[in-house]
């Protein structure tokens, strides 16, 4: 398959409805308000596991029983995090490995677990790290 270049900011580049731009900020809100409902397995951290972190990001996550799901989030969203609750780390566990593809695999499989009756007391610390 050939590649398409399309001038112009990458992040303005439209399907007719959002931007990525405005795609990007509906996944990191969604995933804060998902990590402020399971405030026992959620973290974010301003350093990787081995201290570094690129300039103008945090990285945040979720240690879920089918694996851990992480995301980059723009700084700005710090104060949003913080609203949330969500617990901040010294530095982020260390990475697992772990591509997109898994991450919506694990996410796939953590939904049908919950779908098959986890219960209930479980389904926000299971998986949860000390």
């Amino acid at each position: 398959m050939g590649q398409l270049t399309i001038p112009g900011e990458t992040g303005q580049v439209s399907d007719g409805y959002h931007t990525f731009d405005e795609l990007y900020a509906h996944r990191c809100r969604l995933f804060i308000a998902l990590m402020q409902l399971l405030p026992k397995v959620s973290w974010w951290s301003r350093r990787h596991h081995d201290g570094n972190m690129p300039q103008g990001w945090v990285v945040a996550g979720l240690h879920l029983p089918t694996g851990d799901v992480t995301y980059h989030l723009p700084e700005a969203d710090v104060p949003l995090l913080r609203v949330a609750q969500v617990r901040e780390s010294e530095t982020a566990p260390p990475w697992d490995g772990h591509s997109s593809q898994d991450v919506l695999d694990r996410l796939e499989r953590w939904l049908d677990l919950r779908g098959q009756g986890m219960p209930r007391e479980t389904q926000d610390n299971e998986g949860e790290r000390s």
